[in-house]
Parts: structure tokens; C-alpha cells; sequence
């Protein structure tokens, strides 16, 4: 059986293409996710995405995450910085993640530079665009395979 790895977008992921080019390229959310998938198909991974604006909303889906996939990468957007309830639902989900930024939030604004996850993912990738996204991946094959 494939491993099954969440790819989960949280807010304003679902703009790219429309966001600050200087920060995140004129890549969309659907070219994101058809290199991210690719990715996992060359690992052997099965990537199942889902993005969403609503906090609720994510918090339900980590919430589910354990009967829908083996590990997480997970891209929270600003909710990274602050949201210590998606810190705790993905503490419940209790599965191998890694934290994954397209841009490299240690040189922007200071309140960026805290995120809620830290100890409780295997790895924070940042600053590599869609290749921190094949970098969380191959972590998560890693921790997968034993």
C-alpha cells in the first residue's frame, strides 16, 4: 500500500498567483499542487491535497487527518505565527509532519518568525519555493519507510 500524505493549504494559499510576486512568483495554487503530486508520485507517495480560509474548517480536516493519511506536510500560511488551536488539532492528528513555507519567512516581518508548530514537526522548510515542498516530502519517505 502507497503511503498517503496530506498536502494541507491553510489561509490565503488558495491566491497564489495574485499574491506578492517578490515573495511568491506568479505560481498558482493548481501549478503548486500538479509539482507537488508529482513529486510524491516519484517517491511513492500518494498526495492528497485540501486548502481552505476557515480556521474551523482546518482544524475539522486535522482533525479527520489520521483516517485520510499517514503523515502531513502542511503550508498554514499567517495562521503559522499565531493559531495555537491548529497547533493543538495537529498535536491530535498525531501524525509525522513538516512544516513547509514557499517564502523564506525568517527575512520578512519579524512576527513571522515564530511558528506555532515549532517541536512539535519533524522539520520547518522555508524559503525554497516548490522545492521546500519535495524537501518535506522526501523527510516525511523517510520517517514513513522506518
Amino acid at each position: 500500500m502507497q503511503n498517503r500524505v496530506g498536502v494541507v493549504h491553510g489561509v490565503n494559499l488558495g491566491m497564489l498567483g495574485r499574491r506578492d510576486p517578490e515573495h511568491y512568483g506568479d505560481l498558482t495554487l493548481d501549478g503548486l499542487e500538479r509539482e507537488v503530486g508529482g513529486f510524491a508520485r516519484d517517491l511513492g507517495l500518494e498526495a492528497r491535497f485540501f486548502q481552505t480560509d476557515d480556521e474551523a474548517e482546518m482544524i475539522g480536516h486535522l482533525h479527520r487527518l489520521p483516517e485520510l493519511a499517514d503523515a502531513v506536510l502542511i503550508n498554514a500560511g499567517a495562521w503559522t505565527h499565531y493559531s495555537w488551536a491548529l497547533r493543538d488539532a495537529l498535536e491530535i492528528a498525531a501524525v509525522p509532519a513538516v512544516e513547509v513555507h514557499l517564502s523564506d519567512v525568517m527575512s520578512r516581518e519579524e512576527w513571522r518568525h515564530r511558528s506555532v508548530f515549532e517541536g512539535l514537526v519533524l522539520e520547518a522548510v522555508s524559503g525554497r519555493g516548490v522545492e521546500g515542498y519535495r524537501d518535506g516530502l522526501e523527510r516525511l519517505r523517510q520517517v514513513l519507510d522506518g
